[in-house]
């Protein structure tokens, strides 16, 4: 099994997956030509203007995007078990996966993966790459049939982790709400991962790339910072 679960698209000033695509190229290589993007997590553009959005970068790159999105309904699952490797989009995390469970993609994408096909994902395409989509920041706009997405971790990730609250703002901060979400999930590990990290998961090794300590999180545990070069492999103990 072969992931890239990036925490953002873009970092602020920059374009947009300009900071991740050398990492993207080099865990898709040059054998991948063509990808297939999962839009559905868009929600104030169009299926079609995120494809192309997302087509302008992969270019550069040396990749055609093909979307899910232009296929009929019985030919989606289809089109998952030929693909090369499969591409999930940020957004809204809750409306990504309502789209993927009512058209019912979650097994497809989960056994694709199981058996080889990469996947990169970010923001939202990284939440459902966990058991659940519970340690998502995204506001629940739909209501999905429920909150299990594809489980091909056995972690939980936080994207865009942020240390501290914005100023003025007295309500909880990020790792007071993983906290909550920790009591109710003793059993699970929740990564913080900070913009501009991403986790490569390799035949079951967890590598993290980026500048930034990603931040580990056990309930009654006292949270943990690692780096990039350090042991991630326990997540999967």
């Amino acid at each position: 099994m072969r992931l890239l679960l990036i925490s953002n698209s873009t970092n602020a000033g920059e374009a947009y997956l300009d900071y991740p695509k050398h990492e993207i190229k080099k865990f898709l290589g040059d054998k991948v030509k063509k990808v297939l993007f999962v839009p559905y997590a868009a929600v104030t553009f169009s299926f079609d203007d995120y494809q192309k959005k997302v087509q302008e970068r992969f270019s550069e790159l040396g990749y055609e995007v093909d979307s899910i999105h232009l296929y009929d309904h019985g030919k989606k699952k289809q089109a998952l078990k030929d693909a090369e490797a499969i591409i999930v989009g940020g957004g809204n995390t809750f409306n990504l996966l309502k789209t993927i469970q009512q058209q019912d993609l979650i097994d497809t994408i989960r056994y694709e993966c199981l058996k080889g096909t990469p996947f990169v994902g970010w923001s939202a395409g990284s939440n459902v790459a966990c058991p659940t989509i519970c340690t998502t920041n995204d506001m629940p706009i739909v209501e999905p049939e429920s909150f299990h997405a594809t489980n091909l971790v056995r972690f939980q990730i936080n994207p865009h982790y942020l240390d501290a609250n914005p100023d003025g703002h007295a309500g909880e901060s990020r790792e007071q709400r993983i906290e909550e979400y920790l009591v109710a999930n003793p059993y699970t590990y929740v990564v913080g991962l900070r913009e501009g990290t991403m986790l490569k998961i390799d035949k079951g090794e967890v590598e993290l790339l980026g500048p930034r300590k990603a931040r580990i999180f056990k309930h009654n545990e006292k949270p943990i910072e690692l780096a990039a070069g350090d042991d991630f492999d326990f997540l999967f103990d």
